[in-house]
């Protein structure tokens, strides 16, 4: 493990010029750890400022905010991946060995990231020149991110089996960064909820921060964190972690005044024609506004990575059909299953929020770079009478999409009049947008509450019923939940389907549901069409079609994934590779 985290443990690293164009906070814009040898640097506020901004290196990799580690999101029901891509489709089929290049870099930044930490909590309690509030602070952002950076590895790669990941402190002297991985993950665990703990009676709260600060931790992220980390824990201990998932939770349920976190209401001003509002095929839900530019930091947020148009995370426009329509160089993959697609109830907002079916309309950019945006009729035909009368553009008679579903949820960086070169980048190369990556929100809040409290009082419990019908509103659902562990289980998968986090593959690894989910072949649908009130392009999904092969889950070896070879490597041998890989 030595030359794995020495390599990052000094504290003049390096960082990558970032420019983030049009985003808000300056913070992301610095381009240096800092000059010289460690103990000139650490002086001043403004080198103590340039080591907190470091933090914020990670966003910039392809394989933490793009593809990378969503390749095993990409095992779970909810998708397929959406072109030929050999390296992820033997992940997907639980073959995927040590050498996958995809993630090869992934554990490498978030070493980066830990490493960081360890530097300003060594360092900074020593800083003789700066104001103790100051200090208090990036104490706080320092434990943040160590349990941040540790809760991105540990999920995929510990277990009780195989052990945790090797912790490294502000304490851990280079010759002890040999130190073997410890017994189990849960020693991870414990230590991701402390940090967090810590985090949180040092950070500001949200009401404290200044515009320029939104997108740095504060209180209510680190408690949101602490609960997610309870949750994933809770798999292997349910009597320990569950009670710390209600007690994270609760902080954050009872806030009042300007910190208070709720679910997002209020409709949201749309920044395209009223044509494309009339016609573009969006229920009328707040729900599909909460994934737009303007509600970055609505009333549900808690934690984002920050998008802009020169940099930042590209896995928007990943996600969406392969090159737009003709539009757009947008890449293709995640593309939904007919399972994930069933698992709406009949008047569920949400499903035609997420999933663009045949007969839906969407705005999407011409590939000219015009600021006029596209409307299209996803796979109606381009000789159909009634797209000749609408005017309608010839695109979307075709898609990559196997499925013939196609993931719309954070689509809306395209919908924006004028966005080209504004508000998203002009190269699909660079798929870069303003939009933020979300990675925790109120409603996961509740969910992970509402979970703990089935698993720990029993199916029908009032409280998580009241917690889900919460949810369950503002789709357009009846407020009838049962609480089942079945109705718990669904609630949080329509409800986070295709966020770049959490995870709906660790949610059925960890709910013991793998195996036998997996066990079943995915789907698509043929592309079909019935007569509903004169309208002849509305989709029938009576025939549907295989498009991915039943696969073999083993819920001992697959519990985790294989470390990357390259990180094994590294080590000198003292880092043991996960059994059975």
């Amino acid at each position: 493990m030595k030359n794995i985290i020495k390599k990052y443990s000094k504290s003049l690293l390096l960082v990558v010029a970032l420019s983030f164009g049009s985003c808000s906070s300056d913070f992301l814009e610095h381009q240096k750890y800092g000059p010289g040898d460690s103990e000139s640097f650490w002086n001043t506020e403004a080198d103590l400022g340039k080591a907190l901004d470091a933090f914020y290196t990670y966003t910039n990799s392809e394989e933490t905010t793009g593809r990378g580690h969503y390749w095993y999101e990409n095992c779970s029901d909810n998708m397929v991946t959406g072109r030929t891509n050999a390296s992820p489709d033997r992940m997907k089929n639980f073959q995927g060995g040590t050498t996958e290049s995809y993630v090869h870099t992934f554990w490498n930044e978030m070493a980066k990231v830990i490493t960081k930490a360890n530097d300003v909590l060594r360092y900074v309690p020593k800083m003789d020149a700066v104001s103790q509030p100051v200090k208090d602070n990036a104490l706080g952002q320092g434990y943040f991110f160590r349990a941040y950076g540790y809760l991105w590895i540990a999920p995929w790669y510990g277990d009780t089996r195989n052990g945790g990941i090797p912790i490294v402190t502000e304490l851990t002297t280079v010759d002890e960064l040999d130190a073997p991985r410890p017994a189990s993950v849960l020693d991870n665990y414990d230590m991701i909820i402390d940090d967090f703990r810590k985090a949180g009676e040092l950070l500001p709260s949200w009401s404290q921060l200044t515009q320029t600060e939104w997108g740095r931790p504060y209180k209510t992220a680190a408690w949101a964190f602490a609960a997610r980390a309870a949750l994933y824990a809770a798999q292997f201990d349910e009597a320990k972690y569950y009670p710390i998932v209600i007690e994270m939770c609760d902080k954050i349920i009872n806030l009042t005044g300007a910190d208070k976190r709720e679910l997002h209401y209020l409709a949201a001003n749309h920044n395209f024609s009223d044509k494309a509002k009339n016609s573009y095929g969006l229920p009328a839900t707040n729900y599909s506004d909460l994934f737009r530019i303007e509600n970055n930091f609505s009333e549900e947020f808690i934690y984002s990575i920050m998008g802009g148009i020169t940099g930042g995370p590209k896995f928007h426009g990943m996600s969406f059909d392969m090159d737009g329509f003709g539009g757009y160089n947008n890449w293709g993959y995640y593309t939904p299953t007919a399972e994930l697609y069933e698992a709406f109830e009949p008047g569920d907002t949400r499903r035609d929020a997420i999933i663009m079916a045949p007969g839906q309309r969407i705005l999407h950019p011409s590939g000219t770079g015009s600021l006029e945006n596209r409307e299209v009729w996803y796979l109606v035909p381009a000789n159909a009478p009634e797209r000749a009368a609408e005017g309608l553009t010839a695109l979307g008679s075709a898609s990559s999409s196997p499925t013939h579903l196609v993931n719309r949820k954070m689509h809306s960086i395209y919908e924006v009049e004028g966005g080209y070169g504004t508000v998203y980048n002009t190269s699909g190369d660079s798929p870069y947008g303003r939009l933020n990556c979300i990675v925790m929100r109120y409603a996961d809040v509740l969910l992970m509450k509402a979970e703990a409290l089935i698993w720990t009082k029993g199916e029908g419990d009032a409280d998580a019923k009241a917690l889900l019908n919460q949810i369950r509103k503002r789709a357009g659902l009846p407020e009838d939940s049962p609480a089942t562990k079945a109705a718990l289980k669904n609630e949080r998968r329509c409800e986070l389907a295709f966020e770049f986090m959490p995870s709906r593959h660790l949610d059925l690894v960890r709910w013991g549901d793998a195996k036998a989910i997996y066990a079943q072949p995915l789907h698509g649908y043929a592309v079909k069409w019935k007569t509903v009130d004169d309208n002849p392009w509305v989709f029938d999904p009576s025939e549907k079609i295989e498009v991915w092969q039943a696969r073999t889950f083993d819920p001992v070896k697959n519990q985790v994934f294989a470390i990357p070879q390259s990180i094994i490597s590294k080590s000198d041998g003292i880092l043991k590779q996960n059994k059975d890989y």
